[in-house]
């Protein structure tokens, strides 16, 4: 998706963008809007949860960037 047009700017991003829920395992963990420091922006999330393998229940750790495509071309505000 190289060359991939952004179609809102950092200021409407950070001022409009709602939490967005994730489901893994049948949990649901909630991402929030985040200004990364590479200079994109997107959702970010960080929890454990508990999958279950055998009848044993796994306590895993999840961490996941929803980065918007292009973002990190966006100039920032002034």
């Amino acid at each position: 998706m190289a060359g991939t047009i952004c179609p809102i700017s950092l200021s409407d991003f950070v001022a409009n963008a709602q939490p967005v829920e994730v489901q893994i395992a049948g949990s649901t963990l909630t991402a929030s809007a985040k200004t990364f420091s590479t200079g994109s922006f997107g959702w970010y999330l960080n929890g454990k949860v508990t999958i279950t393998v055998d009848g044993k229940p796994l306590v895993v750790q999840v961490g996941a960037n929803l980065a918007v495509v292009g973002s990190k071309g966006v100039a920032k505000p002034e």
